[in-house]
């Protein structure tokens, strides 16, 4: 029987995403600048104007909030990490694999916390980071995301799915990476999922460009990341509805998996760790455009300590120690 109290919280997490989506559309419609973060949950969504900088730093390819400052890069930098137990990380990979198995889900992105011990602060993090997006939110995490979540420009949405990483320093990486059966169909299996999504939100969704590769620079050596490009046309009044647009799409397809409801379900009931901010989105909209990240690669502040919220997909091809491997290898400062 469905307690009252539970019925009370689905209730108001209801108006706060529907109180979300209205005043999106709202200042959509205004024209009015502004930038905003949705957590995983969407129940603690943030707004903030574009100019503010007393609790949110952040920059995208185009935009940033920070003026120039030059921080000293320490003479060494300290980053040793702490993951959960090969044993813990296999036994949620297990359930993962018997919903597979049940035709529950059929790609899921598993994730876990490690904690960090390091000499850099969250904001020197930021500062000295070299990401595509980079957000700091003050006394709570820094992001550095090289995965873009949606763009919007002149009634065009694209999404840009990030799928399959490797270690740049492996002989023939790039081509290794392309040939992985089970990155591969990974890739597409997300590529299919956005394709759908937009769907819901535009019309003429293709795929503009296919499996093609980024190098990113890490304090522990480069990766190599497979992202694709997937574009629609909105209806020439999408200001007024940039809310909705943006909370038909959530969550990202990349961070949950496929079939997307019945994945988060899972993915809520196998990790054993609140997502809060992380794999949400970050964004900004301009008057008329908008452009927004997928929150990877994220440091959070805890009590007394940092953690890293890392991941993978998981498919019926996985290897349990290799995608253990995976979300170690994700641990990392974009400081090249």
């Amino acid at each position: 029987m469905v307690s009252n109290l539970y019925l009370s919280l689905i209730s108001a997490m209801n108006e706060i995403k529907k109180n979300t989506v209205e005043r999106m559309n709202q200042m959509g419609a205004e024209g009015k600048p502004f930038v905003f973060i949705i957590d995983f949950d969407f129940e603690k969504p943030l707004f903030f104007d574009c100019s503010d900088t007393s609790t949110l730093l952040w920059k995208t390819p185009e935009f940033s909030n920070i003026n120039s400052q030059h921080i000293d890069l320490p003479s060494e930098i300290l980053w040793n990490i702490h993951p959960v137990d090969f044993k813990e990380y296999e036994r949620a990979f297990s359930v993962v694999q018997d919903h597979i198995h049940k035709g529950d889900t059929y790609l899921l992105n598993l994730t876990m916390p490690t904690r960090v011990e390091t000499n850099l602060s969250l904001g020197e993090m930021f500062h000295l980071s070299d990401a595509p997006y980079k957000i700091w939110l003050k006394d709570q995490f820094v992001c550095f995301s090289p995965e873009i979540f949606i763009r919007i420009h002149d009634g065009i949405i694209s999404s840009f799915p990030m799928k399959g990483t490797i270690d740049a320093k492996i002989r023939d990486a790039e081509q290794q990476l392309l040939n992985d059966k089970k990155e591969v169909a990974e890739h597409h299996t997300i590529v299919d999922l956005i394709r759908n999504d937009l769907s819901i939100v535009a019309t003429d969704v293709k795929v503009k460009e296919l499996m093609y590769i980024d190098r990113i620079h890490t304090n522990t050596g480069d990766l190599l990341q497979m992202s694709s490009q997937i574009c629609g046309n909105l209806p020439h009044n999408y200001p007024s509805s940039i809310g909705s647009i943006v909370s038909k799409l959530l969550p990202a397809g990349s961070i949950c998996g496929a079939p997307k409801a019945k994945t988060v379900e899972i993915i809520k009931n196998t990790e054993a760790h609140d997502r809060g901010y992380y794999t949400g989105i970050f964004g900004i909209f301009d008057g008329i455009n908008l452009d927004s990240c997928v929150m990877i690669r994220y440091v959070e502040q805890e009590a007394d300590h940092l953690t890293f919220k890392s991941g993978g997909g998981v498919t019926f091809l996985s290897d349990c120690l290799s995608e253990y491997n995976e979300l170690i290898q994700k641990v990392y400062v974009p400081i090249g």
